[in-house]
C-alpha cells in the first residue's frame, strides 16, 4: 500500500487536482473504497476543505488501509459482533499495542467511521462495524462571531475512545525564555518568535515572505516598543483556508527579521530568489519535518517539550491573560486573539479562555507578569488600537 499525492495530470470534475491524496494497492491502482470516499469527502461533499488538509485526511485512511493489508484483512471483513470487527481490532492495536494518545486514535477513527457510514448509506456494506449513540453538543454557534447557548444531538460511534477534555499545551514565560536562549540558529529563532510572539501557525512562519520585511527605523510613524500591523495574503504565503488576515508584529521582531534578511540570509548557499524569509543553511525553505525535528532537538536540550503548536498556544494564552488584566487597553480580548490567530470561529478561541480559567489566580498573575517582562507587550497592546498598517507588495 502506497500513499502518493496527485500531479496536475489527475483531473476530476473537469479540473486538475494536484495534491489530491491517492492510496495505491499492490497493482498500483487506487485502493477502494478509500479512493471513492476521499473523492466524496474532499471534492464532492460541497463543503470547502482546505487543500492543506487533504494530506491529513489521506494519511489517516492510509494508516487504516496499511493495517488491514499488513494483517491480511479486508475493510468489509465479515464479523459476528461489532466487538470483533476490523475497526475495533484497529482501535485496540493503536491504543493497547502502540499506546497512542486517545485523541490521536480518535482522529483516525472518526474518519474511518465516517467512511463506513458513507459506504453503508450507498449499499456497499450491509451493516456498520460499530454502533452509534446520541450525544448532545452544547454551545452551538450560529455565526462567526458569537456562541449561543444552544445545543444539538449527534450520533457518536461507540468505537471511539473516551477522552478527558484536554487543555492546549503551552509554555510558561520562563520556559519561553529558557527555550529561546537555547536556540543558536538565527533562522530557527525567527521561527520561534513568529509563532510565540505573533501567533503564526508553523506553515505560516515557515513561508512568511521576505517581501514583508523592512527596516522599521526608516518609517517615521513607527515607534520602538509598539506593534506593526502586517496583512498576510495567501498569494504570498501559505495560510490555512487561504484566508487573509492581519497580524501584529512587534517592532523589535521586525528589526530582527530585517537584520536576518540583510546579513544572515544573504550569506546562505542556495537559491536566494526564494520568496520565504527563513531559509535553512542550504538556502532552502523549512519543511514541516525539518521544523518538527529542530524543535524536538530543542526539547531534548532544555528538558521540557517544545513543539510549534505549543508556541502558538502560548501566544494565545499569554495575550488573553494580559488583555483580561488590563481593562485600560480598549480591546475585546477574545475577539482580538481570534482575529490574530485567524480562527473562523470564536468558539475555537474560547478553548484558551477555558484554559486560563483553570489556572489559579496567583499562578495566572505570575505568568502574566513574566510574559510582559519577557516581551514588553503591554505598551504594544495599548497601541494596537491604532497600529501602523503595512500592506504586502502589490502583484
Amino acid at each position: 500500500m502506497r500513499f502518493v499525492r496527485a500531479t496536475e495530470d489527475f483531473v476530476y470534475g473537469g479540473r486538475p487536482r494536484p495534491g489530491f491524496p491517492l492510496l495505491l494497492g499492490g497493482s498500483m491502482e487506487c485502493a477502494q473504497p478509500f479512493h471513492d470516499y476521499l473523492l466524496h469527502r474532499l471534492l464532492d461533499s460541497g463543503k470547502a476543505l482546505d487543500i492543506k488538509t487533504w494530506e491529513a485526511y489521506g494519511r489517516r485512511l492510509w494508516d487504516f488501509a496499511c493495517f488491514l493489508d499488513a494483517n491480511g484483512l479486508t475493510w468489509n471483513q465479515p464479523f459476528a459482533a461489532v466487538g470483533q470487527s476490523v475497526v475495533r481490532v484497529y482501535r485496540d492495536w493503536q491504543a493497547q499495542d502502540l499506546k497512542l494518545d486517545p485523541a490521536t486514535v480518535n482522529d483516525r477513527l472518526e474518519l474511518v467511521a465516517a467512511m463506513y457510514r458513507w459506504a453503508h448509506g450507498r449499499g456497499r456494506i450491509e451493516r456498520l462495524p460499530f454502533t452509534l449513540s446520541d450525544v448532545t453538543v452544547h454551545g452551538v454557534e450560529h455565526d462567526l462571531a458569537h456562541v449561543t447557548g444552544g445545543s444539538r444531538t449527534v450520533a457518536r460511534p461507540d468505537v471511539l475512545l473516551d477522552e478527558w477534555d484536554k487543555e492546549p499545551a503551552f509554555l510558561t514565560a520562563d520556559q519561553l525564555k529558557i527555550a529561546r536562549a537555547e536556540i543558536r540558529s538565527p533562522s530557527q529563532r525567527l521561527l520561534f518568535d513568529l509563532m510565540a510572539r505573533v501567533g503564526l501557525r508553523s506553515v505560516e512562519a515557515r513561508t512568511f515572505p521576505v517581501s514583508y520585511v523592512f527596516d522599521p527605523s526608516t518609517r517615521k510613524a513607527l515607534k520602538p516598543g509598539t506593534f506593526i500591523e502586517v496583512r498576510l495574503n495567501p498569494r504570498d504565503m501559505e495560510i490555512k483556508f487561504d484566508k487573509p488576515r492581519v497580524v501584529h508584529v512587534p517592532y523589535s521582531l521586525m528589526e530582527d527579521m530585517y537584520a536576518y534578511s540583510t546579513y544572515e540570509r544573504y550569506g546562505l548557499a542556495g537559491d536566494l530568489e526564494r520568496r520565504e524569509l527563513i531559509l535553512t543553511t542550504h538556502g532552502q525553505r523549512y519543511g514541516k519535518d525539518s521544523a518538527v525535528t529542530a524543535f524536538a532537538r530543542l526539547s531534548d536540550r532544555v528538558g521540557f517539550r517544545v513543539r510549534p503548536l505549543m508556541l502558538r498556544h502560548s501566544y494565545a494564552i499569554h495575550t488573553l491573560l494580559l488583555l483580561r488584566s488590563r481593562p485600560d487597553i480598549k480591546l475585546e480580548p477574545l475577539m482580538y486573539v481570534r482575529d490574530r490567530l485567524g480562527h473562523a470561529s470564536v468558539q475555537t478561541t474560547m478553548v484558551y479562555l477555558q484554559q486560563i480559567e483553570r489556572l489559579l489566580g496567583a499562578e495566572a498573575l505570575a505568568m502574566m507578569d513574566e510574559f510582559d517582562q519577557l516581551y514588553g507587550v503591554s505598551r504594544a497592546l495599548a497601541a494596537a488600537r491604532t497600529p501602523v498598517s503595512i500592506d504586502p507588495p502589490q502583484h
